[in-house]
């Protein structure tokens, strides 16, 4: 059964994820191109006019162009248009089309934004979708700070080359096509000697791309890490202050910072080299060009006019060519953040078959013959055990043995591969069932859980507006919180820190405890989430819940005897296999390993030392 679905038969390259993502703003970009045009012929008809003017107060014919002519006719102007009246209708002239140009470059840049912002908004959602839908073993293979600069950095990145420098380069072709369609047919030699040096700016530009694509990768990672060393050292904040390891998170971070410090200097220096290059390639162009000039005009070869608009045509240009290895940066760290983002969007993500179940969710749990691995560590070995509706089963162990993989098992946090065995709940084997619709019926409580930055009683209710406050407060008393939550100034309303950090971990096991509580679902998972509470306060909770929770079939994992003496039965775990089996009374009277850990808690409780046992 393949669990796992791709976006498509191969990854995409990064210019095709980018196109992809821009079908819904197709209309606005061929608005944002049409206006760009629109724009630069009227810049380039500036010149033209201004050369016209220029000539014909000199006295020298009419512009050879007839698109300059025509209008300079419908203006009434003429090689004696400065008498009159004839030079304000050409100032007003000049306006009126720079005004025109600057219209068009207004809807431009609205219309490219427009597009832009959808763009990015449509890659976002994308992502955000995306990430929910990953298994969890890839939230476990990668860091929460790389995923978060992915999403962050590199979508900013993505923006700025789709708003900033991708019209750039299509404006650069334009121009340099537009302007020497028109100066080459003015004077051959100035045009010439412009033009010269344009393919050596485009290949030095491409050169730079290629060399400074690596370093963009490498310090876009070094970020990530960056990002990932600060989030978690704001998430375990109490760790830190309470093992007094600031000092030694500071030097690590300083360390990273100054590694990521260190390749972006190297990414100056490389773009201060390319700047540098071009200034000099910039300054020799125009000295080549005012030279041409210069013996043109003393040939008679070339008129006022037309040398202002040779100027004027480079200087508009020569700085889109000048700013294309800026461009072309930008547009390899846009492929790098491409890339970065298109292994998020190609990843294999959770999908069910068109034919799985969504009937209710009751009968026996069976595990058969499970196995099972993370990577190549053995975890689960030829594990069996039935749990029977409505009983509890606990389960007891060393660290590593194997008690939360059953836990993630049975939520199909991660699946079993074909040949390790089966998980059954009503002889239905739970890889039928949608994934969703399982985890709505199996709730589960973590030694660790998890509390959103909102109020105690959004907490409570998992965020749900279809819990009302008496529920709410029902929940948390039979999680024995509820007195420790009216305790607060705000009671209910308290804001939580980020993760619950202002609470307890008892208080954030309970307040987890009340929110599973209240989802009251068929089968419950109560992973060592009483750990952190004392016993006199474990066994209040575990009477209320047997009260609550009559009839629902219940797993209670735990290190503590006394947490496990009220289940039905307990397997004992050991290396990844069952060692033990049996009531709690049996596997008392038994003297095996369940006995040998009881008689070790007995002794620490009684203030005994604690000699031998496990």
């Amino acid at each position: 059964m393949n669990d796992l679905a791709e976006t498509g038969n191969m990854k995409k390259h990064p210019m095709g994820l980018l196109l992809e993502l821009s079908a819904g703003s197709r209309g606005l970009y061929l608005i944002a191109c049409a206006s760009l045009l629109a724009a630069i012929a009227c810049n380039f008809l500036l010149p033209q006019l201004i050369r016209f003017l220029v000539d014909s107060v000199n006295g020298v014919p009419a512009s050879k162009m007839p698109v300059v002519a025509r209008i300079a006719g419908l203006a009434g102007l003429d090689s004696g248009f400065a008498r009159g009246g004839g030079l304000t209708r050409a100032g007003l002239l000049v306006v009126a089309v720079a005004c025109v140009g600057g219209a068009f470059n207004f809807a431009h840049r609205k219309a490219l934004a427009l597009g832009a912002e959808g763009l990015v908004k449509r890659l976002r959602d994308r992502l955000y979708s995306r990430i929910q839908r990953m298994p969890f073993e890839w939230h476990t293979s990668i860091q929460t700070g790389d995923i978060v600069q992915r999403c962050t950095s590199d979508v900013d990145i993505v923006r700025n080359f789709v708003f900033n420098q991708a019209i750039e380069i299509g404006r650069a072709v334009v121009l340099v096509t537009f302007a020497y369609g028109i100066l080459f047919p003015m004077n051959f030699v100035m045009a010439a000697a412009s033009f010269a040096f344009i393919p050596v700016v485009f290949f030095y530009s491409f050169i730079f791309l290629k060399k400074a694509s690596s370093h963009f990768l490498a310090a876009d990672e070094a970020e990530g890490q960056l990002l990932a060393i600060a989030q978690e050292n704001f998430s375990g904040v109490r760790v830190v202050r309470a093992f007094g390891r600031e000092r030694y998170e500071a030097d690590r971070f300083a360390a990273q910072n100054a590694y990521f410090a260190e390749l972006w200097m190297k990414l100056g220096s490389m773009l201060s080299s390319y700047w540098g290059a071009g200034d000099l390639l910039t300054g020799i162009q125009m000295l080549a060009i005012c030279a041409a000039g210069t013996f043109q005009a003393v040939a008679g070869g070339i008129t006022v006019g037309e040398f202002m608009v040779f100027l004027t045509y480079n200087s508009m240009i020569i700085w889109p060519v000048r700013g294309l290895g800026r461009v072309l940066s930008e547009a390899g760290k846009t492929l790098v953040s491409l890339g970065r983002l298109g292994e998020i969007l190609d990843a294999p993500v959770e999908t069910d078959p068109d034919d799985a179940l969504e009937t209710p969710i009751s009968g026996d749990i069976e595990f058969d013959r499970v196995s099972f691995s993370y990577g190549d560590v053995p975890i689960l070995k030829n594990v069996s055990f039935t749990v029977r509706e409505g009983t509890t089963l606990g389960i007891l162990g060393d660290t590593g043995s194997g008690k939360t993989t059953i836990a993630y098992l049975l939520c199909r946090l991660y699946d079993l591969r074909e040949g390790d065995g089966a998980i059954r709940i009503g002889g239905v084997d739970i890889r039928g069932y949608k994934r969703a619709f399982l985890r709505e019926n199996v709730g589960i409580v973590l030694q660790e859980p998890f509390l959103y930055s909102r109020t105690l009683a959004e907490n409570v209710a998992g965020l749900s507006k279809s819990f009302s406050g008496e529920h709410i407060r029902e929940a948390a008393r039979i999680s024995h919180v509820d007195a420790e939550i009216e305790r607060f100034a705000n009671a209910y309303d308290t804001i939580v820190g980020e993760r619950g950090v202002t609470l307890s971990g008892g208080q954030k096991q309970r307040v987890a405890i009340a929110r599973a509580v209240l989802r009251m679902t068929p089968i419950m998972i109560f992973d060592d989430s009483l750990s952190a509470v004392d016993t006199e306060t474990d066994a209040r909770i575990r009477a209320a819940l047997r009260e609550r929770v009559r009839g629902v079939t219940t797993v209670i994992i735990s290190h503590r005897i006394t947490t496990l003496s009220g289940a039905d039965r307990v397997i004992v775990m050991e290396n990844g296999e069952i060692a033990e089996t049996g009531t709690p009374a049996e596997l008392t009277e038994r003297g095996g390993i369940y006995r040998r850990v009881l008689d070790l808690q007995q002794s620490v409780d009684d203030g005994l030392p604690a000699v031998g046992g496990r």
